[in-house]
């Protein structure tokens, strides 16, 4: 995948603006993304990426799709995505198809199987789209099956590991925390009747209040008997990746979660130094700034992140403002939903 990066005044300087955010999605953001990253094959292209397609993104755009109500686009990127990725003999998807070479690779990535089987279910449940519920839960069933490994510290207990049959003898686990969506596993869980999917994300979120705790917010980390240390050959820090972590939480209703407490830490020791509406992209465990960004999108979401729990709704920059790539462009739709749907808002 992808490698993606006290003090309340100090957050006065993402210039947010707490105001009422949209009851209905921004349609005519959608219809930009749409413009700049959907093939009318139903492919998402990832512009930095030589213009690869990952289940990632097949994911998130089914997700935004319904989440706009669009079920022509929606129709599109399934069929794509069933056609090309969905070449395993198990439910989940390869994670990497290569427009040079047409093929896909076998490997799978349990976020973009996640954001898969909840946009199918979102759209039989709230959409009225009862055919693909089967496909929804079978996936749900082969990550419980294929991607929940024992936790070194507590084998009773199950973590979440970032593709499908990891290898290993289970003495060390290899944990990227911005894949713990817990909404989504749990609704998952309910609709599937698979306790082990909730479990998962009740465990989750206490391995992302152990390491918020210590303002540790890695893109990738391992699970060992003696706790969660650095993965070795990873950034350590809060990378692309880990920018998702507290958006997530927010999303699943834990703006007050000690990670998302953490992210906001994070941004207030690292607003100071940035250049005007920069927000930091990658920042080390020991808090150097390497990387900021003005895109709208990475601006949207730590505009929402840094909203203390219980805040107004915050009115988030339109993600549409001006171009940007894949990924920033996304995580703002994301960031929009999340504001919409997460709470809880004062």
């Amino acid at each position: 995948m992808m490698t993606r990066r006290s003090a309340c005044a100090s957050l006065g300087a993402v210039a947010l603006a707490h105001g009422a955010w949209p009851a209905r999605a921004d349609v005519s953001a959608w219809q930009t993304w749409k413009a700049a990253f959907l093939a009318a094959s139903g492919r998402v292209t990832d512009d930095l990426q030589n213009g690869i397609s990952h289940s990632e993104g097949q994911g998130y755009a089914l997700l935004l799709a319904q989440a706009h109500g669009d079920h022509e686009a929606f129709d599109r990127i399934e069929t794509w995505t069933r056609t090309h990725l969905a070449v395993r003999s198990d439910a989940l998807m390869a994670w990497r198809w290569r427009p040079e070479a047409g093929t896909a690779d076998p490997q799978t990535a349990t976020d973009g199987d996640l954001f898969r089987a909840w946009a199918l279910l979102r759209a039989a449940r709230d959409s009225g789209r009862e055919a693909y519920r089967p496909e929804a839960l079978r996936i749900a069933r082969d990550i419980a099956a294929l991607c929940l490994v024992p936790d070194p510290r507590a084998p009773s207990e199950r973590l979440l590991a970032p593709f499908a049959n990891p290898e290993g003898d289970g003495s060390a686990v290899l944990v990227n925390p911005s894949y713990y969506m817990s909404r989504a596993l749990r609704e998952l869980g309910e609709a599937a009747g698979l306790p082990d999917l909730i479990r998962a994300a009740d465990h989750g979120e206490r391995l992302l209040s152990e390491i918020g705790h210590m303002d540790w917010l890695p893109d990738w980390l391992a699970v060992t008997t003696d706790g969660e240390v650095p993965a070795r050959g990873y950034f350590g820090g809060l990378g692309y990746d880990a920018l998702r972590i507290a958006l997530y939480l927010v999303w699943s209703g834990r703006a007050d979660h000690e990670a998302a407490e953490a992210a906001r830490r994070i941004l207030a020791r690292a607003l100071p130094g940035l250049p005007q509406n920069h927000v930091p992209t990658r920042v080390t465990r020991d808090g150097i700034v390497e990387d900021t960004s003005d895109y709208p999108g990475y601006r949207a979401l730590w505009q929402l992140v840094a909203a203390p729990a219980g805040a107004p709704r915050p009115d988030l920059e339109p993600p549409r403002s001006r171009p940007q790539p894949y990924y920033p462009a996304t995580l703002g739709l994301l960031a929009g939903i999340a504001a919409r749907e997460g709470g809880p808002f004062g």
